[in-house]
């Protein structure tokens, strides 16, 4: 059967039996089972930033749930941090709060085996897409295992956020072409359920994933015979999709984009996100996956990273990996490209859609990057273009499978005799010309690096390979049954090659003792831990609560504040909010010290915006003496324990956490934290309250009181959400809390609601008269009131975006 340049070649439909679909569905459960198998077997755990980040997250859900509390606001990362807004806190994907309400303290490999398994529904929707089509079941068995263990799929699993936007990408593809087909409301609300807990993560790869949904329904709509009649009969089941998927949305989005505003990270800059992109260089990984060294235990890779681009990267190892199998490249590569199949009419959609991810990913190294970045809405709020490979693995997934299917169905590709030589040749010219330049710029790489005999083993390994599946596929392409039986077992032998390199592989595993600190801490560790909770228990049962900060301790010790219910000053989060960073200067990363800043507002552990956070005690993993050398001399620190890798220090530098002010004194909050100026002013009885808050005053307060006020303030009660506060006044005053200020708290004095005030440039305030008073603070983020106010912020917001593009004419 000859094949169409022009993609006008339409192949038989072909239908499934109940027996082949359960086959299918078996075959992909039961890969499934052993690749995720692999981690608990070999004593290994998905590393980084699934055990730095999420892992505590998830136990700090958890923990909120069973103690019958909404985890929206967290106290123990960054001395407050509203979960609620954040992306990453897991708070808003349905499966991890149904994950965390059951197992509230999941060990760290059950959590691999959750996050494994979101892969599935997108995996088991590739049976009933190939079905729809009448694809083989072998295409959709290896575009299901390549979904599940191709390139970022799993070089990336360590990023738990996009795993799980990414998980559920064909489950919504599936449910919004019923939906259209059908002309189904049922389905339709079915899809924007899915869709909307893919795009809940609200990660750069969810932000693709809806946009190339948004594709798929516009390319239904202009392909159809008669499209605006096409349009008119379903116009109402797009309206109720979008507003069920609008209305299950609505919040998580509005609480972070008002995060956002406020955050270290409101946009990026079209440099930043340059800096992103996939070097071309990379392109190499899909043909032999380890000619870099990607998957070498030794991590000594040689490909395009930040060492090696001579115009810089952020890219790494794991980013820079496309390896979807053997198969599938050489599949892609000879029926694919050589053979014009990709330019079949019924696979056009999912070429163009490959083509637009990979010119995305390639970022830079594209013409039309700049423009994107400018005027596609979105865009900027995500500073690694390079994430679109997880994208291009779908793309890889669909290309395989399809290819798959044409070779069960049609045999070997042949060219129509009528044809033309030069454009018959044109396509297998491509297509050499392509493995050529992939190669030959990887093996520069590997000459640079004075590894070139591991580098030509790797494309060995993959010629073998390859050559077998040829000789496979030659050999029985003239046979349908036999090219069912083929087909079968490539799908199966490209399950094993993918599970033998990927499955814990140097990418994503690490053994789990390197994140004890969850489950079985060292004893010295064990030690320190006890006796720093035996003072924090101490404290607080006194009514105080002083805070911590935990630095230079291994990377998982920098969230573990918030499974061990310390209030730490800083931790590991690329989401901070923006005032407090440049205040205190946390920074992202709390395991090396040498990143730990110190700007004019805190210039040491014992300055005084140090004692209004409350901060008495120092957790590090060395003696004082031997901090970097930027770090502020530290006299009068009291140890309380020392050993090996844990120190944990007193301050002995006590500052009440609440008090009541008489005195109040204007400030400009912004103008002082950008002049990194803390002003002069009576920790005991004077506060310091921001301009814009000075109209909500309802008293009048004398730049002095006349007298000493007699006041008392404590903490009787402290909850995720909620403080509760007892004052005893014999005057008017504004009473102080030195928590973070932040939209959505809420202050009531005896049970009569009162604006908050920003206080001493972060904190919160409240007035409260002479007398006694019970003080209740509530963070409630999803008031109709925040929600509104965040709206109209939004809405009203006449900043004008740089545009990168007309920046460069200039």
């Amino acid at each position: 059967m000859s094949t169409s340049i022009s993609g006008a070649f339409e192949p038989s439909r072909s239908v499934w039996t109940s027996r082949q679909t359960v086959t299918a569905l078996l075959l992909i459960l039961a890969l499934w089972a052993v690749a995720a198998a692999v981690w608990p077997l070999t004593g290994a755990v998905v590393p980084w930033d699934s055990k730095n980040q999420f892992y505590p997250t998830l136990r700090y859900l958890g923990a909120a749930l069973k103690n019958g509390e909404m985890p929206l606001w967290n106290p123990y990362h960054f001395s407050g941090h509203p979960s609620a807004a954040d992306p990453q806190s897991l708070l808003f994907t349905p499966t991890m709060m149904l994950f965390g309400w059951l197992v509230p303290e999941p060990s760290m490999q059950a959590f691999d085996v959750v996050i494994f398994a979101h892969f599935l529904p997108g995996a088991l929707a590739f049976v009933p897409l190939f079905r729809r089509r009448g694809w083989h079941p072998a295409g959709a068995v290896i575009a299901a295992l390549i979904f599940m263990l191709g390139g970022s799929a799993t070089a990336r699993l360590q990023h738990t956020g996009m795993i799980l936007s990414y998980g559920f990408f064909p489950l919504a593809l599936l449910l919004l072409e019923e939906a259209l087909d059908r002309r189904s409301y049922l389905f339709g609300i079915l899809f924007a359920g899915v869709a909307a807990m893919m795009v809940i993560g609200r990660d750069q790869v969810a932000f693709l994933c809806a946009l190339t949904l948004i594709a798929v329904a516009l390319q239904r709509i202009c392909a159809a015979n008669a499209p605006l009649a096409y349009l008119r009969s379903r116009l109402g089941i797009l309206l109720a999709m979008g507003f069920v998927g609008a209305a299950l949305l609505a919040v998580p989005v509005i609480l972070t984009l008002q995060f956002l505003s406020t955050s270290t990270r409101p946009s990026f800059g079209y440099g930043v996100a340059a800096m992103g992109s996939l070097p071309p260089e990379s392109l190499a990984t899909i043909l032999f996956g380890n000619i870099f060294g990607s998957l070498r235990w030794t991590y000594d890779y040689w490909g395009p990273d930040w060492h090696s681009v001579t115009e810089g990267t952020w890219t790494d190892r794991a980013t820079n990996y496309l390896f979807a199998g053997t198969i599938p490249a050489l599949l892609i590569l000879w029926h694919g490209i050589a053979g014009g199949r990709l330019l079949a009419r019924e696979f056009r959609f999912f070429l163009v859609f490959g083509l637009v991810v990979l010119l995305y990913a390639l970022g830079r190294y594209t013409p039309g990057f700049g423009l994107v970045f400018d005027y596609v809405p979105g865009v900027d709020l995500y500073r690694r273009p390079a994430d679109a490979t997880f994208l291009i693995n779908i793309f890889l997934a669909f290309a395989a499978g399809y290819l798959v299917h044409r070779y069960a169905t049609d045999g070997l590709p042949r060219w129509s005799p009528g044809r033309l030589p030069a454009v018959r040749f044109a396509l297998p010219a491509l297509a050499v010309i392509l493995a050529a330049a992939a190669l030959a710029g990887a093996l520069a790489f590997a000459a640079k690096a004075g590894q070139m005999a591991p580098a030509l083993q790797e494309v060995g390994i993959g010629l073998v390979l390859a050559a077998a599946a040829l000789v496979l596929m030659a050999r029985f392409g003239s046979s349908s049954r036999w090219r069912t039986a083929a087909a079968l077992v490539l799908a199966v032998v490209t399950g094993g090659e993918l599970i033998g390199r990927h499955a814990a592989s140097a990418l994503n595993a690490e053994p789990k003792e390197r994140y004890a600190v969850f489950e079985q801490l060292p004893p010295e560790q064990l030690q320190g831990l006890a006796v720093l909770k035996a003072e924090l228990a101490k404290r607080h049962a006194d009514g105080e609560y002083p805070r911590v900060e935990i630095l230079g301790m291994r990377g998982p010790w920098q969230n573990a504040s918030m499974v061990f219910g310390i209030e730490d000053i800083i931790g590991y989060n690329p989401l901070r909010l923006a005032d407090y960073e440049r205040a205190v200067g946390p920074g992202e990363n709390a395991e090396d010290p040498n990143l730990r800043t110190f700007p004019a507002t805190f210039r040491g552990y014992q300055c005084r915006l140090a004692s209004l956070l409350g901060l008495e005690y120092l957790v590090l993993d060395r003696p004082i003496q031997k901090l970097p050398r930027h770090f502020p001399r530290l006299s009068g620190a009291e140890p309380l324990y020392g050993s090996g890798q844990m120190w944990v220090y007193r301050l002995n530098s006590e500052s009440p956490r609440v008090y009541v002010a008489q005195k109040v004194t204007p400030v400009d909050s912004e103008a002082a934290l950008d002049q990194q100026e803390l002003p002069e002013f009576d920790r005991a009885s004077e506060v310091l309250v921001d301009t814009d808050s000075m109209k909500a005053l309802g008293g009048t307060y004398a730049e002095a009181p006349v007298e000493k006020a007699a006041s008392k303030a404590r903490i009787v009660k402290f909850e995720r959400n909620a403080l509760t506060i007892e004052v005893e006044t014999d005057q008017p005053g504004v009473l102080v809390l030195h928590d973070i200020f932040y939209p959505g708290w809420e202050a009531t004095v005896d049970g009569v609601r009162r604006p908050i005030l920003r206080a001493n440039l972060l904190f919160r305030g409240v007035e409260v008269g002479k007398g006694r008073h019970v003080v209740q603070f509530d963070f409630r983020p999803t008031s109709l009131e925040n929600l509104i106010a965040a709206a109209t912020e939004l809405v009203d917001n006449d900043e004008e975006p740089v545009r990168t593009v007309a920046a460069a004419a200039r």
